[in-house]
């Protein structure tokens, strides 16, 4: 589904739950024989893997159990923000059933000085102050009812973004479930969010050379 450099070494890979058997499969072709070390995998050429829990995912101590936990069914919620865009929706296992994206101008930085940059300055914060508004009225329109059935929220987009939209205190219960990864997503948009489900479901394997 994708791989992305890891702090420290290594790479992470991202791999959908039902592709995991054959992945693992094709792991010990590529590098040989592996023991198992909880969730760590170790290869005869050296090379490890370490499988961590997607979203949502009940605990597990071992690869099985991991893959049995990654595949069951589980409903997520997802936020997606980038400057004056966002995209909320519901993910019941692989499907989206719920989604609602909105729009919302946020003018950018100006590189003009004096009164001039604080006036664009105010008006631009005050652009992004009614962005997050919107958006957290759309969150609490579709996730906080949904809270309870969710197992995580999953968000993306940019960081400031995400905490301003659920920085409201009724919105303490969906932002309690927040995940802690954040998904790298361009500008939000319906396509967006559903490539998000996929990216939110899958299973985080960091990969590291001998």
């Amino acid at each position: 589904m994708g791989e992305r450099a890891a702090a420290g070494g290594g790479k992470w890979v991202d791999i959908a739950p039902e592709r995991l058997p054959r992945w693992l499969e094709n792991f010990g072709t590529r590098h040989g024989a592996y023991q198992e070390m909880g969730l760590t995998l170790i290869a005869a050429d050296g090379v490890t893997a370490t499988l961590s829990a997607p979203p949502g995912a009940g605990p597990a101590e071992t690869v099985a159990e991991l893959i049995r936990e990654a595949q069951a069914s589980r409903r997520l919620g997802l936020l997606l923000a980038r400057k004056g865009a966002i995209a909320v929706g519901i993910a019941d296992g692989p499907d989206l059933v719920v989604s609602k994206v909105d729009t919302h101008y946020v003018q950018g930085r100006t590189a003009a000085g004096g009164w001039s940059q604080q006036r664009f300055a105010r008006r631009r914060d005050n652009q992004a102050k009614a962005a997050a508004a919107d958006g957290a009225g759309i969150v609490e329109r579709i996730l906080l009812p949904e809270v309870r059935s969710l197992a995580a929220v999953v968000t993306g987009g940019d960081r400031s973004a995400v905490e301003s939209v659920l920085a409201l205190r009724h919105l303490a219960p969906v932002a309690a479930l927040r995940a802690g990864r954040l998904l790298d997503v361009p500008e939000p948009r319906r396509a967006i969010l559903v490539d998000a489900v996929a990216a939110a479901r899958a299973v985080p394997i960091l990969l590291k050379e001998a």
